[in-house]
């Protein structure tokens, strides 16, 4: 396959992902999976939250036959939203930078909560919570996943993110050349020479 039909190919995949950016599928996010079932290193069955439906939908894009949801993934399930116990945020911000579509909002030392209009349900956030304060519960009946949003926000995200790393990379490199500088101190009380 070109590489040119490879990324179409991707492409049409990751359009039929829920892109929850979950990682259950062993990738890091829906759009790398989405390569890999495109160049044959990944099976179709390996997305928890799409389950069967995505499955399908995949098999008939691919022109195979669809296969049980993978086990060592997870199991299929009605849609989660994540909530933060406000009596037990510690106002760590360790929740934030997981959150792909940027669910989660607070500062450090503040309350946290989650945008559940937002959150995928991807339980990225719960790891690094170092008071297991946030739990996920069903989500409410009026909440339905968006992929194209998520897809959008996990872009967003990934630009701030990257964005936030290169200005502190430039900020680590003028320091550590401030500090590399020597300032020529006149030993007997005339110019540097």
């Amino acid at each position: 396959m070109s590489g040119d039909r490879a990324v179409e190919l991707a492409a049409d995949i990751d359009a039929r992902l829920p892109q929850t950016q979950c990682t259950r599928c062993g990738y890091a996010g829906c759009a790398p999976y989405a390569a890999a079932i495109a160049a044959g290193e990944a099976e179709i069955d390996r997305c928890p939250p799409g389950g069967v439906a995505t499955i399908a939908a995949l098999a008939q894009l691919l022109g195979r036959a669809p296969l049980p949801l993978n086990p060592a993934c997870g199991a299929e399930g009605p849609p989660r939203v994540a909530v933060i116990d406000e009596a037990r945020c510690i106002g760590c911000a360790k929740c934030l930078a997981p959150c792909p579509v940027d669910a989660i909002v607070g500062a450090p030392k503040h309350l946290h909560a989650v945008l559940e209009e937002r959150c995928t349900g991807c339980e990225l956030c719960l790891p690094p919570c170092p008071v297991d304060c946030i739990v996920m519960q069903p989500a409410p009946p009026s909440h339905r996943n968006r992929p194209e949003l998520n897809r959008a926000r996990t872009a967003a995200h990934r630009a701030r993110t990257a964005a936030l790393a290169a200005e502190r990379a430039r900020e680590i490199a003028a320091k550590k050349a401030l500090a590399g500088r020597t300032v020529a101190t006149p030993v007997d009380g005339g110019s540097p020479r």
